[in-house]
């Protein structure tokens, strides 16, 4: 058994990327892609706890697929949003204000 603070560094690391790429970047591919590695920060949290507290009910690995579904529907909302801002205005730099 691998030991319980591997995979939570590796949660604290995709977060703290997650989160530079959401407040640092202007693009709004590259916050999109910040936002989806907080996500799978949090699977990652979800599986590692439901697999250490040996729940009979799998919870951890529930709760993943529920939210890579949830996952799966907004970057579809958030890709189709993006491209109706940059057919608006030309760009997707999110400093800018629109035109």
């Amino acid at each position: 058994m691998i030991h319980l603070w591997l995979p939570i560094a590796l949660v604290c690391v995709l977060a703290g990327a997650g989160a530079y790429g959401v407040i640092a970047r202007r693009n709004a591919v590259l916050v999109l892609i910040g936002v989806e590695l907080i996500l799978n920060s949090a699977n990652l949290l979800f599986v590692t706890m439901g697999s250490v507290r040996g729940d009979t009910l799998r919870t951890g690995q529930v709760l993943t697929l529920f939210l890579i579904t949830i996952a799966a529907a907004e970057i579809g909302v958030a890709l189709a949003l993006i491209l109706a801002l940059f057919r608006k205005r030309g760009h997707i730099d999110l400093s800018e204000p629109g035109a």
